[in-house]
């Protein structure tokens, strides 16, 4: 059989195309945070995580041309060998002390993160145990690290106690799960998860790439519960709030130290540029010295809940300004994403199997900068489409 047979047998993104409903890689001819443009139209951007706005800063933006500037456009090497600057230990020291935590670690993306650290860690003889609905990067991670996975039904501590109680007490415990969840837009119960932790001898992983800069006074779900602690390692990206491209792993010193010896993650992969972790660096002292912008992009969505619920739209457990539309089915979904599209208003369509299916939804998500003006008119644009399509 010839390997790439697979391929001109693959005709649903074809179909989709021809269809006029491909929603998927849509080339913007702009991008100015809040507002797009695509192929002459002006659309409000309702599915970014930038959410604090910070991608347009001019600090940040300042600080990425200053990088260049200083150090040319890439490190060309990895971490491990010629690609570490002083920029990259500078950040990392910022942002353990932004998380509460002794050491960091930046890696070139956030998927790498989690590839990286968590095949590092888990061994033959340890059992990863993972939420069913964590990031398809946390997935990955498991799969590649040689010991068991297992999983628990989402945010089901008494499946989560199921399978800890399963699980040999010989064998290394390592749990995963991210702080927020970013299809659902609701947040892990890590004060539980924790006692589960202490009780069962597990560690503890969380993801904070969408609670990062939105929960805890920006500094992410262990903190928004008190419980920094208790959560031996915090991941985060820097495509999200950082403005840039990146992530990190913070943690206890020693466990830092091995995981840069240990992640191929990291040390087959060439460093963060100088200007994405110029960029992330400034955008974390801005987090700390611009707090309006949390508690704004957290009004925000305190605001477009409200009003969803209040229109009759099912938004599931959203307790953040992650907030899916509930629809059911990938037609209709689609059919909701186009209208939305061609009035002015973009939002993401997930589909399963990247939802479980009968949860297929819009995915929307909000910016501390955007305006009350265009929120209005994302709510007016929504409330008119949802009862041209029948979903409310």
């Amino acid at each position: 059989m010839d390997i790439f047979e697979k391929c001109p047998q693959f005709t649903v993104a074809r179909e989709a195309i021809q269809s006029g409903y491909y929603p998927y890689f849509i080339p913007l001819t702009e991008n100015e945070g809040t507002e797009v443009e695509y192929r002459g139209q002006r659309l409000i951007m309702c599915g970014s995580n930038n959410y604090l706005g910070l991608t347009t800063h001019p600090r940040v933006k300042q600080a990425a041309l200053d990088a260049i500037a200083r150090f040319g456009t890439s490190c060309t090497g990895s971490r491990f060998l010629n690609g570490t600057l002083e920029l990259h230990e500078q950040l990392e020291r910022e942002l353990a002390e932004w998380v509460g935590k002794p050491a960091a670690l930046v890696f070139s993306t956030g998927m790498q993160v989690n590839l990286g650290v968590i095949s590092a860690l888990v061994s033959r003889n340890d059992v990863v145990i993972l939420d069913k609905y964590d990031h398809a990067s946390i997935v990955d991670g498991a799969r590649l690290g040689w010991g068991e996975t297992k999983r628990f039904r989402h945010n089901d501590m008494a499946d989560l106690e199921r399978v800890l109680s399963a699980t040999s007490a010989e064998k290394g415990k390592l749990i995963v799960v991210d702080g927020l969840y970013s299809m659902e837009g609701d947040i892990a119960p890590l004060p539980e998860i924790v006692a589960l932790c202490q009780k069962y001898g597990a560690r503890l992983m969380v993801d904070d790439a969408h609670a990062m800069g939105v929960l805890g006074g920006g500094r992410g779900t262990a903190a928004h519960f008190g419980v920094t602690e208790g959560a031996d390692l915090i991941m985060s990206t820097f495509s999200k709030s950082f403005a840039s491209l990146g992530g990190f792993v913070a943690g206890e010193e020693d466990v830092i130290h091995y995981i840069k010896h240990h992640a191929r993650a990291l040390i087959f992969s060439a460093s963060i540029p100088p200007a994405n972790a110029a960029a992330a660096l400034a955008a974390l002292q801005v987090m700390g010295e611009e707090p309006e912008r949390i508690q704004r992009v957290n009004d925000i969505g305190a605001r477009m809940r409200s009003e969803f619920q209040r229109m009759g739209f099912d938004i599931g457990s959203s307790q953040t300004p992650v907030i899916p539309i509930l629809i059911g089915d990938d037609m209709r979904t689609l059919l909701a994403w186009k209208a939305l599209f061609e009035a002015g208003v973009f939002v993401n369509p997930i589909l399963s199997p990247a939802v479980p299916e009968g949860r297929q939804l819009l995915r929307t998500s909000y910016m501390a900068s955007h305006t009350n003006a265009q929120l209005d008119k994302v709510l007016e644009t929504f409330e008119k489409v949802g009862r041209q399509i029948g979903l409310i």
